[in-house]
Order: structure tokens, then sequence, then C-alpha cells
């Protein structure tokens, strides 16, 4: 099965992204596809919930009294916006950690409400603007609770990416040998994997926080409770946790990836947009999620927009509009049954 997101302008099909899907159950068995479920590719920021659970289970968030608000922010590729970043400043600050170890580099914010406000005030990005910062003051807090040393916490020899690694190859189920890495956006390791196995990761989750995990209860309730936390601002991460009312976890990477499971089901999924395409990525992320049945009435009307966004041209014209050509073949527990959208 193949499956795509095209941009229509009028009648015609004027771009197309291919898209890679994977289903796992909390069995780890691949259920359904689209594409290559083995392609191998970086998990990016969709490792985020993962690279957050040392803080829970070895008893940072305990010990420094973390909230779930700003644990959620660990788990973030946030906006910029005032709350973010008040966050992650509380953050630091409850761990003693100064602003300044923050090793992410800066980047514009990406809310442009928030890049036009430093913008009008005449300042400029700061790191904590970066929408990695709070995944950064959580390895920091981690460093902290552990006696570890604070500078060069992003080098892969450092023991808090040592325990970002192993913790990725537990949730995936992928040996440590098997795993690539390379350097993440904002400076860290970051992890390559088959999608089959990102989406296991998923269903593991979710698997763990039902069975009363609990680092996997504690991230979970993080991110459903405190979705804008997320993301923020009109994000669709942010949109679909809050239409969904808290029955599924999505999380976004970059370079076209999306990550998600259904709490009820711990049915875990993971898409690779190949050519890199968010506008395609959370356009393929929301049809997953309606194939799968995962989407009530309400959150489907919350979400109409979403299925098939239109791009405006300069005029605010909508002239053209992104569409799903999608099949999930399904494998387990569904046979042979294939259900599509176009």
């Amino acid at each position: 099965m193949t499956g795509s997101v095209v941009l229509r302008r009028g009648s015609v099909v004027e771009s197309r992204h291919r898209v890679h899907v994977a289903v796992v159950d909390s069995d780890g068995r691949l259920c359904a596809r689209a594409g290559n479920p083995d392609l191998v590719t970086f998990l990016r920021s969709a490792a985020k919930p993962f690279q957050a659970m040392p803080l829970v289970e070895d008893g940072a968030v305990e010990s420094f009294g973390i909230p779930a608000d700003e644990l959620a922010l660990c788990c973030a590729s946030h906006s910029a916006e005032p709350r973010h970043v008040e966050g992650v400043r509380r953050l630091l600050e409850r761990c003693g950690v100064p602003e300044s170890a923050l090793a992410c580099g800066a980047h514009r914010p990406m809310s442009e409400e928030a890049a036009d406000e430093l913008l009008r005030t005449g300042r400029v990005p700061e790191r904590i603007h970066n929408n990695c910062s709070g995944k950064h003051a959580g390895m920091l807090a981690l460093a902290k609770h552990h006696g570890w040393p604070l500078d060069g916490y992003l080098s892969p020899g450092h023991p808090v990416q040592k325990r970002m690694f192993h913790e990725v190859a537990r949730w995936s189920g992928v040996a440590v040998e098997g795993i690539g890495t390379g350097v993440d956006g904002c400076g860290v390791v970051c992890f390559a994997i088959p999608v089959q196995f990102m989406a296991r990761a998923y269903a593991a989750l979710a698997e763990a926080a039902a069975a009363g995990g609990a680092g996997a209860r504690a991230i979970v309730a993080a991110m459903v409770t405190h979705p804008w936390m997320v993301a923020g601002t009109g994000r669709a991460g942010t949109r679909v946790m809050t239409a969904c009312s808290g029955s599924v976890v999505v999380k976004e990477g970059a370079e076209g990836i999306y990550c998600g499971v259904a709490l009820s089901g711990r049915l875990g999924f993971a898409l690779k947009v190949e050519d890199g395409a968010s506008r395609a990525a959370e356009v393929a992320m929301v049809w997953v999620l309606e194939l799968l049945g995962l989407l009530s009435e309400a959150a489907r009307e919350e979400l109409s927009g979403d299925f098939r966004p239109p791009v405006p041209n300069t005029r605010g014209e909508e002239v053209s509009f992104l569409d799903a050509e999608l099949d999930l073949e399904w494998l387990e527990p569904r046979g042979t049954e294939s259900l599509d959208v176009h």
C-alpha cells in the first residue's frame, strides 16, 4: 500500500508528499501499514516523551517538585509564547540551574505573535526561545539531580545522553547497537530507528501507563492535561489532543515525523513524510487517527479544517488544498481489510 498527501490547485495535483505509516499494537505487532514501515529515519522531537521519562523514574520530578505543566514542557516542541518561556524559566529556577546553562542555541519563536513581540520591543531570540528549551531544561534537571556535570550535557558521552540513548532502546525495542545516531537541530543526540519501532515505542508507552508504570503515567498525564504546553496556540498537536479530550497522545518531530497512541486501545502509530514536509505530516496524522477510528464525532467536527486544509494565496483566497490519498493495509487484527481515503 502507498500513501501520500497532495496539494491540489483546481483539479490538478501540483505536488505530492509520499507518506510511510506503521500501526503497532501493545504486543509490539505491526497491525497496519502504508508505504515502508521498515524505513529507517530519525525520531527527532517525537523522542521527547522518552527523553523526559528519567526525570520521573530517577526521582528528579519528586526531588525538585516539578509540576505536570513543566513536565509537559520537557516533552514539548513549544512555540515560545510567554507562558512557555516563563514555564521553562520556572523549571530551571526550581532545579537551581542558571538559564545560561542552556546549550540549545537560539532561533526565532515558532509563534509569529511571540516573534513579532520580540521585534517590537527591540529584543533578539535567546536560547530559551528555542522550541527545545524545555527538553534541555529537563536534561539539565536530570544532571543536577544525579550530581552530573552541567557542562557538556549535550555531548554523546555525557551520562545524560547515555541515559536518553538507553531509554529510546528500552521503549522502541531496538537494540542499542541497532540505533543510528546523529546531531539534532538543538545540538543533542538524535536517534534513527525504523518507523514501525517508533510506533512500537508509543504503543509501549500507553501500555505501561495503563499498567500503572509511574514514569509512563506521569508523562502521558502531563501531555494530555497540558496539550498547549506541548506545542502552542494553533499548533496541530495541541488541537488534536484538545479535541480528543485526553484519549490520544500525539507528538511531532522535524522533517515530517508524527507519532501517537490511542490510550484506551494502546494502538501506537508513527508516520514519516518522505520529503520532510511538516504540512503533509499534520494532514496525514489527522487522517491516520480517522482511519483508526480514534476521532469522536465531536473531535471530527472540531478538526474539520485539518482534513483538507487550504493553502491561500497572497490575497487570502483559498486557491489550493492539501488532500490525503492514504490507504492502510491491515495485517493485525483485521486481516487484509483496507481503509482508503481519497
